[in-house]
């Protein structure tokens, strides 16, 4: 068994092509998705934060609103850019959408990715501080978050409360029993991957990491995959982790779909993330069930993974987009063991 669950970019455009045309579009089609996904027997359903963008960025209320509407299946981001967060708000915001999904919350969090301004979080009231670096301020940020949502009391009561307290230290609330258990961190580096397993969180690798050693990105996001489970069993922790990986896959079933994507030849792509940062991207899987199967058959980082992620193109509405993750869990899961 494998678990599968879509993730949404949640991209609008006013363009008269797109199905997604506005932000009230993309938040409305993301809850609805959501729901059709639950529907059709999926197990997660995901967003990925971008800001002064025009894609999905507060993911909380979204992720509230997915969960008040949906019984089952998994709530999550990958990832939220932790360069951007008050650690303690964010708290309360991911015990409350918790609370909302009944534990069903898997929080996707990380240093983020290149952005759409330079240095974004600096508006938002963030700097690093005297020789930090930006990624240093995100671990900080996610220190501090960590620690916070274990629920236990740190903050010094006033003698003459409005509310009268419990006794001891005060905690940020609602807190939700063990959310810490499902927070997951984005990693592009084996030794980010590896710092994760030491903090105990789960690890999410996407189509994006950073080009290590030449070998196909496959290959790599495997050897990422095997060097985090070694370190988490290192450090000593008796749960088992969880990995996911994500990918673009297009079982072509209808006319449909080979007029969409029947064309795409896809490899990896190799390019420049930073001016020092050299990043392989994976490349991206359109065929006929029968040799998708045979092509994800020799995806290494898939096979590692308990957890697969879709990413889908939201722009061309909900009623398509459950269409695609219908067609990976009736054509594609079955012939893969994921089913």
């Amino acid at each position: 068994m494998k678990k599968i669950g879509f993730l949404s970019f949640g991209h609008w455009t006013p363009s008269p092509h797109s199905m997604t045309r506005t932000a009230a579009d993309a938040l409305a089609q993301s809850i609805e998705l959501a729901v059709a996904a639950e529907e059709l027997g999926a197990d997660g359903a995901y967003f990925r934060v971008h800001h002064f963008a025009r894609q999905l960025a507060s993911p909380f209320p979204l992720l509230a609103a997915c969960g008040a509407r949906t019984k089952k299946i998994e709530i999550g981001t990958a990832v939220i850019d932790m360069r951007y967060e008050n650690p303690l708000y964010m708290a309360e915001d991911a015990g409350a959408a918790d609370l909302i999904a009944g534990g069903r919350l898997q929080l996707g969090i990380s240093r983020g990715s290149p952005e759409q301004v330079i240095e974004g979080f600096k508006y938002f009231g963030y700097m690093p501080g005297e020789g930090m670096t930006d990624a240093d301020m995100a671990r900080r940020h996610t220190e501090v978050f960590l620690e916070v949502i274990l629920g236990k009391g740190f903050a010094q009561p006033n003698p003459r409360p409005m509310f009268p307290n419990p006794p001891g230290l005060l905690r940020v609330e609602p807190h939700s029993e063990g959310l810490r258990e499902r927070i997951w961190w984005g990693a592009a580096t084996n030794a980010t991957a590896e710092w994760t397993a030491k903090l105990g969180m789960n690890l999410q690798s996407s189509t994006l990491k950073i080009d290590e050693s030449g070998k196909p990105f496959h290959v790599q996001q495997a050897e990422q995959i095997r060097l985090y489970r070694e370190a988490w069993k290192a450090a000593g922790h008796t749960r088992t982790p969880r990995v996911s990986v994500s990918r673009s896959i297009f079982a072509l079933t209808s006319d449909q779909d080979r007029l969409y994507f029947g064309h795409d030849q896809s490899e990896d792509q190799v390019g420049m993330l930073s001016e020092t940062e050299r990043a392989i991207f994976g490349k991206s899987f359109a065929a006929e069930p029968d040799e998708l199967i045979r092509q994800l058959k020799g995806d290494e980082a898939i096979a590692e993974a308990d957890t697969l992620l879709l990413t889908v193109p939201n722009q061309l509405g909900v009623d398509y987009n459950a269409h695609v993750i219908e067609a990976i869990l009736k054509y594609v899961a079955p012939g893969m063991g994921w089913r």
